[in-house]
């Protein structure tokens, strides 16, 4: 109960500060949080994921806001819970954690960028001519050309927010500092009268109940149009949940569930629709304070949405006094906390590679589009990975066996190949090693086919190879028949049962080829095929 208590106290002004940064009215992540948390916690993988709007999806809600109306929104998140409970239920929910982690902290910090960004309106109290632009250069352009408008006493109450978090962060962590900081700077702003918005002025409170679950407008015209933004909150929901459950599995030592995850946020996303609520995601500071408090079940993810629920029933009047200003500030802090500072100056210190994925998929989340960053970020990685790959692959000669040494084979088969030293000049082996797949291709086919025909018998062995794709098959297959019009043996030793199979599947199978367990075998067959048999008596 404390833990749920503790984790509602945090939950409480974030909610509405997200809910109002993503273009929607505060009370809508309440609702989000009430009715995604404790659906999120009922059903998911994790026994500490707490759920409710986040950070990183202002900029998508905000986007989907903007181009389809409230509409819009409500059929987009229903429709990437759908998407997400199908992933999950297809159990496709590994395949997410593959996104490189450059990409993770690339999107993670161009997003606290864009936040911070769409905070500065509140921060400085400034009064635009116009609507303020939602892509980030135009969007600072604007305000810089109403810099003759702040508003002191916005300014006052967001440095008072700013410093209490930081300071309560400091020398009180136990205490809720986020809502002791908007509650001080609602008393402030009362107390002497300063004129700043609050959440009264411009939305007229929030209502003190939930409201009567109900389906959004659909028609097909719509559905089509918001498919791409459904898409992208399952995507970034899907990531998101699960990063956020690993990030509890490392503080608590359990591991979470991750297609049952989905599932939960699949579900959650749907409700959250139904109550009128905006995206649904597991959120991973919310998450590790639940854990910080001794929370050990899914119960307290339960009870903080019940809290929730119950502030809103009794504080809800109070609401109208909490400045636009001090909720700025709280975002300000999170968007500030979001940069993994340490992991990006790593990145970038780490390997060129590296450092462009980070590069590559921070500038665009920020300069172009969120979904956009990911995609070419991810690209980007599995690039760098295939390269990386590929230089790891080795093809290796080494020292050919003596016709009448049979004893003691296996000992020289790791030796480099030195023909001097060779005693069958009729024979080459080559070693393999590494995983053989299609970015190594190209060259270990180059130089099978300068090998294959210069001796009578060629030995490749794939002892050292854990697995191996059809392209890299198909390399073997092609060197295979070359070594057959050759009048090459072509022997392929160590092969795992996997890689026999996808071989035989390309063709790579007797009369072509023989198998052989080891170099020694392959000796054996070769030393029994070229010994004369002696003649029976008369």
């Amino acid at each position: 109960m404390m833990a749920g208590l503790t984790v509602a106290i945090v939950a409480l002004p974030l909610s509405m500060a997200i809910a109002i940064a993503s273009g929607v009215t505060p009370d809508r992540g309440l609702f989000t949080a009430v009715v995604g948390g404790v659906i999120v916690s009922a059903l998911g993988g994790s026994r500490f994921q707490i759920g409710g709007p986040a950070g990183a999806f202002i900029v998508l809600v905000a986007a989907t806001v903007s181009h389809h109306g409230i509409d819009g929104l409500i059929l987009a998140t229903m429709m990437a819970g759908v998407f997400l409970a199908i992933t999950g239920y297809l159990r496709l929910g590994t395949y997410i954690k593959f996104i490189p982690y450059p990409v993770t902290v690339g999107f993670t910090a161009g997003i606290a960028v864009i936040i911070f960004a769409s905070q500065l309106k509140e921060l400085f109290g400034l009064d635009l001519a116009g609507k303020e632009p939602g892509d980030l250069l135009p969007k600072i352009m604007a305000l810089g050309e109403a810099a003759g408008t702040v508003n002191l006493a916005a300014v006052t109450i967001s440095l008072l927010t700013i410093a209490t978090i930081v300071a309560l962060k400091r020398w009180r962590p136990s205490w809720p500092g986020l809502l002791i900081a908007v509650c001080l700077a609602s008393l402030t702003a009362a107390a002497f009268s300063l004129p700043v918005e609050t959440l009264g002025t411009r939305f007229g409170g929030i209502p003190r109940t939930l409201p009567m679950p109900a389906l959004p407008v659909f028609t097909p015209e719509l559905a089509i149009a918001v498919l791409p933004d459904a898409i992208s909150f399952a995507l970034l929901g899907a990531i998101e949940s699960l990063l956020s459950a690993v990030v509890a599995d490392g503080m608590t030592g359990r591991r979470h569930r991750s297609n049952c995850e989905l599932v939960a946020q699949g579900f959650a996303n749907i409700g959250s629709g139904l109550f009128g609520g905006i995206c649904v995601t597991g959120t991973i500071a919310r998450t590790a304070t639940n854990i910080r408090a001794g929370a050990y079940s899914p119960i307290s993810g339960i009870l903080h949405s019940a809290f929730l629920l119950v502030f809103m029933l009794v504080a809800a009047p109070l609401a109208s006094y909490i400045p636009l200003a001090a909720l700025a500030g709280v975002l300000a802090v999170v968007s500030y906390n979001m940069i993994e500072k340490e992991a990006f100056r790593a990145l970038l210190r780490s390997s060129r590679g590296d450092a462009l994925v980070l590069l590559v998929t921070f500038g665009l989340v920020i300069f172009r589009d969120l979904t956009e960053g990911i995609v070419v970020g991810f690209a980007l990685g599995a690039i760098l990975f295939i390269d990386r790959m590929a230089k790891n692959v080795a093809l290796e000669a080494h020292e050919p066996f003596a016709v009448d040494d049979v004893a003691d084979a296996s000992n020289g088969d790791r030796g480099e190949y030195n023909a001097a030293t060779s005693t069958d000049p009729d024979t080459v082996v080559y070693r393999l090693t590494g995983a053989f797949f299609f970015g190594a291709a190209s060259t270990v086919g180059t130089i099978l086919d300068r090998i294959a025909d210069q001796r009578h018998n060629f030995i490749l062995d794939c002892t050292a190879v854990p697995l191996l794709d059809s392209t890299a098959a198909n390399v073997i297959e092609a060197s295979a028949h070359k070594a057959e019009r050759a009048g090459v043996k072509f022997y392929i030793t160590g092969a795992s049962p996997a890689v026999r199979r996808m071989l035989r599947a390309h063709g790579v199978r007797p009369p072509h080829v023989a198998y052989a367990a080891t170099i020694a075998d392959a000796r054996a067959l070769l030393l029994s095929a070229t010994t004369p048999r002696k003649e029976s008596a008369p």
